[in-house]
Formats: structure tokens, sequence, C-alpha cells
């Protein structure tokens, strides 16, 4: 018998990619989506989509009841071109309230999951500049690492439960639909790509394979618990990681936008997304014996972008 996952807020890039993987595979895996029409666009038509609004528990709770696992990806889009008082509330609220509620329906449930993953980042350790972080590091000042923060509390009772609890505090996942380089790469397909500021921040980033087959990964192993960093074990500094974008896609690395005039353009995300230095390792991941495909940025950006040669 198939195993049964619900994937909450499985519609992104990443719920996408991992829906995928665990279908193919034999498992039966059902999407919570607050657009259930709009999901079935983006989805395997092997996944059952059910709608949900995210605030209240409702009749999706019997889908849960018996399920091998749940995984909370759940969030508002960081992406603006400025953070508002309402855009921040946001990013916080749906971040907590889908954290809560899936506690609400866990207590609900008869049967009880075994496993309930929960998505984090690596904002939790703020900007310690270049000191190597791990799951031990501790937890950073400013508005991302209160959010991380909260994200991880909102589903502390599920340990209370007695589930197994994995919490993945994610670098930037790249991949070709990703965000992140969508935005960066941009300026560099009209010849003025660069680096970011200083250039010195580090960057701790994962190809989005490697990403889905850790969370597989972590899943499988039933001796698996507690917070797990995904990042490549290889950070890079933000010139380098600019400079292996721009040779990616046969573009020059040669523009340079002043840390200043990013912080007057967009504000508190300049210095809590686009300036941040996070220097982390996936130091208990690979204790569990995780091997990544994609260690160092050129594999992943040949990988990437190998349709562009």
């Amino acid at each position: 018998m198939a195993n049964r996952i619900i994937l909450a807020g499985g519609s992104g890039f990443i719920g996408r990619a991992l829906a995928d993987r665990l279908v193919s595979r034999g498992d039966e895996v059902i999407v919570l989506s607050r657009n259930p029409q709009q999901s079935q666009t983006k989805l395997s038509s092997d996944v059952k989509i059910i709608g949900w609004d995210g605030n209240s528990v409702q009749e999706w709770v019997d889908a849960i009841d018996g399920a091998q696992a749940v995984v909370n990806l759940v969030g508002e889009n960081l992406a603006s071109l400025r953070w508002t008082k309402n855009k921040k509330s946001k990013i916080v609220q749906s971040r907590i309230r889908a954290g809560q509620v899936l506690v609400a329906a866990l207590q609900r449930t008869t049967t009880k999951p075994a496993l309930f993953v929960q998505t984090s980042g690596i904002g939790y350790y703020g900007s310690p500049g270049d000191k190597l972080l791990d799951e031990w590091s501790p937890i950073g000042a400013g508005f991302m690492p209160g959010v991380a923060l909260q994200w991880e509390k909102s589903i502390a009772p599920v340990v209370e439960m007695g589930l197994r609890t994995i919490i993945i505090r994610s670098g930037l996942v790249l991949a070709k639909d990703s965000g992140f380089l969508k935005m960066v790469s941009l300026p560099f397909r009209f010849f003025v790509g660069g680096h970011l500021g200083s250039g010195k921040q580090w960057l701790s980033w994962i190809h989005l394979e490697d990403e889905i087959a850790a969370i597989v990964h972590l899943m499988d192993n039933q001796q698996a618990s507690g917070i797990f960093n995904l990042c490549s074990p290889n950070p890079v500094q933000a010139k380098e990681f600019f400079r292996e974008l721009g040779k990616a896609i046969h573009r020059s690395s040669w523009f340079h936008v002043p840390g200043l005039f990013l912080r007057v353009m967009l504000g508190e995300i300049a210095d809590e997304i686009i300036l941040v230095s996070q220097r982390a390792t996936p130091k208990k991941l690979l204790q569990t014996g995780f091997d990544f495909k994609y260690a160092s940025l050129t594999a992943a950006f040949q990988n990437i972008y190998s349709s562009d040669a």
C-alpha cells in the first residue's frame, strides 16, 4: 500500500519538485492548496489537490488522519520591491498560522502521521559575517531571524505529541525557474551583470535536485529528527557566486551595485535578504550519510543552464 504524504503549500517550485519525486516512487501525494484550480495546472495529474484556506481546520483533516507524513511548505513570498508593514505582517502570519492550523488538525486525528516536516530558512542565523554556521549556531538579530524563530515555534506542539519532527533550514534553492535566479540573472542578459554590495558576503546555496533529495533522504531516515541546514557544503562569497553565474550564461560579471544604493532603493530588504552574509554548512545532514550531487557551484550552474550552451 502506498504511503500517503500531505504537502501543505505544495504548488511552489519546491513543492512541485517534491511532489513529482514522491509520486515517481509510488507515494500517494495530496496537496493542500489555497487555489486548487491554479494548482491543477502546475502539478501532475497523479497528485490529488484539496482546497484549504490556511487559516482553519476543515474537511481536509480527514486526509491527514492515517497519513505517513505531513510536509509544511507554506509561506508568503519574500519578494517585493519594498517591505511595507502589511507585507511584513503577511510574511510572519502566513507562516505562523499555517503551522498552528496543521497542529490543530493533527490534534483531531485518530491515527497520527509518523512524521512532520517543517520548512524554515538559514535566515534564522542573521548576518554573522565570515563565521561558519551549523545547526547549533545561535539565532541572529533582525526581522528574518525573528520570522524563522516564530515559524519553527508554531509547530512545537507536534514534538510534544511524540511525532518525529524535522525542521529544514534551507539556503538559496537554485533552479532555472526559482525567483532568485530569475531576478539576479536578468541584468546579465542585458550585459550589466555583477555582484551586489561588497561581494564579500557569504551565500549558502543548494541545487533544487539536492534540496529534494535531502528532504526525501531525511523523511526515509527513521533516525533523523530535529534541525537540518539544507545547503551545499561549499558556500561562496557573492563575488564568486555572480562570476560563476556569468560564466554559466556566457556573460561578463563586471557591474557592481553598491550596498548604499540598494539600501536606498529597497530599504530593509537590502540588509535582511540581499546583503546578508550567511556561511552555513549542512553538518547534521552530512552526518546522516547524504551525498550531494551538486556540491560545487560550478557544477550546479552547468546543470541549470546546460540548455543555454
